[in-house]
């Protein structure tokens, strides 16, 4: 599982990081806004599961939350 995380380091950004590696998740950070704004993405945290859709930040928590590690 390929797991890539836009974060621009802000209060949201740290919570969905501490619930990341708390489940001991291995993931790769992007935090150059140039790179966040090629995707089309306009706000941070959000998360990229393999090819599937980037998740904002209420739905990557919630996906984060329902994993079972």
């Amino acid at each position: 599982m390929k797991i890539t995380f836009y974060s621009t380091g802000c209060p949201k950004c740290k919570v969905l990081k501490s619930k990341l590696d708390a489940k001991g998740l291995k993931y790769e950070v992007i935090d150059s806004a140039e790179e966040m704004l090629a995707i089309g993405l306009k706000s941070a945290p959000a998360l990229k599961v393999d090819e599937n859709p980037v998740m904002k930040f209420a739905e990557a928590v919630k996906w984060v939350n329902s994993l079972e590690v």
